[in-house]
């Protein structure tokens, strides 16, 4: 039996399985989506569908597929409908549900169906829009011609579907829209904002239309957080099959903690937004820099300082890491006494950050999630420039002391990129007789400073000062590179882990708080 509207009343219920009413299929399609992918359907499909199930959005997703991969067969067998494996720890509680989501009426391809695309731009009760497009996709397309069918870049369609509502409504206030990028890039909404508007004068739109574009909608900056791997694994989905009693061709996994941080002024937006009574996990402020912060710093942040370490001492995925007592001690105490005191803020407080490290905690202990290491040191040197680094400075600067742990880290990072080349002239690294190619664009030039450079302090200071790697604030290296100096020749000598093991005992904090 395979899922579908047909086939929904069949399913026999069981314990933790959310299934829609049939009234949900009749609701109007009060958002337009950029995007197919499991990002979009396992966070703010995943609120609107939770949202609707209680009575406080009534509102459903019409989603329109850009890309030339894959076709749209799947969810129109299915009507919409997919299955949620939501899988994790939450406050020491084992997470294991299944949610049917009902929230997309239909899939649109905008390369087939760009009229009937447009042809939504006259429903009132339209109101949103969504997109996920990967970063690349908010890019400035000069020669993109709006009244092509379809334009070819994403604000292009996004400008071409305003212009069309713009006109329909005789541009009255009312008939502006929410827009809600959720692409991982900072000010995501502003950014898009102004491509939209260089377009529409790049296309000589008329002033009337401009106007309107910048008063009338609401591009709102967001921040999305959760891990949604997508398809379950398939011993996994096999076993979810039998459980669940019936086929889903679009089954995705994701973690249980959730976070979409939404940044407006207005309260209209808020108002049209009204999915977000439904979870804490969906949070509406006039800023939302708090939110991106602990998420950059502390969720981000740690991973780039262990990552290295983590490899070195022979774990694969987080979850191995996390079984250790003494790796779960090095994260806990790097998160919660030396990351945490430089970031808080009058809005940022102690209380929060703490609470926000301890879920970062859960999330790297989810045994339904295989997050590898290696794949966390991808641009392994630009991750700790932009992530760390500043924390680092702040640190140092603060408490006129240095952060060991940190330093643990950077010397963590510096250790597993002293690289071999292979015959390919690839820099590698290797880990149980596996060789990895190094994924860093500064790789081959910190394997030379390796090899040229006379010194340990040398290597350190040329690293930290450069601008291309770390452009560390010079007045701070000194006694850092003293720091790291020390543990880099520890961690020289073998016996990554017990060498994590001494520094965290040092600080005295070694027990899990």
């Amino acid at each position: 039996m395979k899922l579908s509207k047909k086939t929904l009343a069949k399913i026999r219920k069981i314990s933790g399985l959310s299934l829609p009413d049939e009234t949900i299929f009749s609701l109007p399609e009060k958002i337009i989506q950029f995007g197919t992918g499991v990002l979009l359907r396992g966070l703010p499909d995943y609120f609107v569908d939770k949202a609707n199930k209680q009575g406080k959005f009534n509102g459903r997703i019409v989603v329109i597929k850009s890309t030339q991969s894959g076709t749209t067969d799947a969810f129109t067998d299915q009507d919409g409908l997919y299955t949620i494996a939501v899988r994790g720890i939450e406050n020491n509680t084992i997470i294991d549900e299944y949610w049917v989501n009902a929230a997309i009426s239909r899939v649109l391809n905008a390369n087939d169906a760009w009229s009937e695309i447009l042809s939504c731009a006259a429903n009132p009760a339209l109101q949103i829009v969504i997109s996920n497009t990967t970063e690349v996709g908010i890019a400035l397309m000069k020669d993109d011609d709006i009244f092509a069918a379809p334009p070819t870049s994403f604000p292009g369609k996004l400008l071409a579907f305003l212009y069309h509502r713009y006109t329909i409504f005789n541009g009255s206030h009312e008939s502006g829209m929410v827009i809600i990028p959720t692409e991982l890039i900072v000010n995501n909404g502003k950014k898009l904002k102004e491509i939209v508007l260089e377009l529409a004068h790049i296309n000589h739109l008329n002033e009337g239309f401009i106007q309107w574009l910048h008063e009338s909608n609401d591009f709102c900056n967001s921040l999305v957080d959760r891990i949604v791997p997508g398809k379950l694994p398939q011993q996994e989905a096999q076993f979810a099959t039998a459980q669940l009693g019936y086929q889903d061709e679009l089954m995705i996994m994701s973690e249980a903690y959730r976070l979409w941080a939404i940044e407006t002024c207005s309260d209209r937006t808020k108002a049209i937004l009204s999915f977000a009574e439904a979870d804490s996990g969906v949070i509406i402020d006039e800023d939302i820099t708090m939110y991106r912060e602990l998420k950059l710093r502390l969720l981000n942040g740690t991973h780039t300082f262990s990552c290295g370490l983590a490899f070195l001492a022979g774990f694969d995925t987080v979850k191995e890491a996390m079984g250790n007592r003494i790796f779960t001690a090095f994260i806990t105490n790097l998160m919660l006494y030396e990351i945490v005191p430089v970031i808080l803020s009058e809005k940022l407080t102690q209380q929060k950050a703490k609470q926000f490290s301890l879920q970062v905690i859960d999330r790297f202990k989810n045994p339904a999630i295989a997050h590898h290491w290696i794949s966390i040191t991808m641009q392994y040197t630009s991750k700790m420039k932009m992530r760390n680094v500043p924390i680092v400075s702040k640190y140092l600067l603060q408490f006129k002391s240095i952060p060991k742990l940190m330093a643990l880290g950077f010397a963590g990072y510096l250790l597993f990129m002293k690289t071999q080349l292979n015959n390919a002239g690839q820099p590698i690294q290797e880990q149980y007789q596996q060789q990895y190619i190094v994924q860093d664009d500064y790789a081959i030039q910190i394997h030379k400073l390796w090899v040229e450079t006379s010194s340990l302090d040398l290597l350190i200071q040329k690293i930290l000062s450069d601008q291309q790697f770390m452009d560390m604030d010079v007045a701070t290296i000194p006694d850092f590179v003293c720091q790291v100096k020390s543990y880099l020749t520890d961690l020289l000598k073998g016996n990554v882990l017990q060498v994590i093991e001494n520094i965290v005992q040092e600080q005295n904090v070694y027990t899990l708080i």
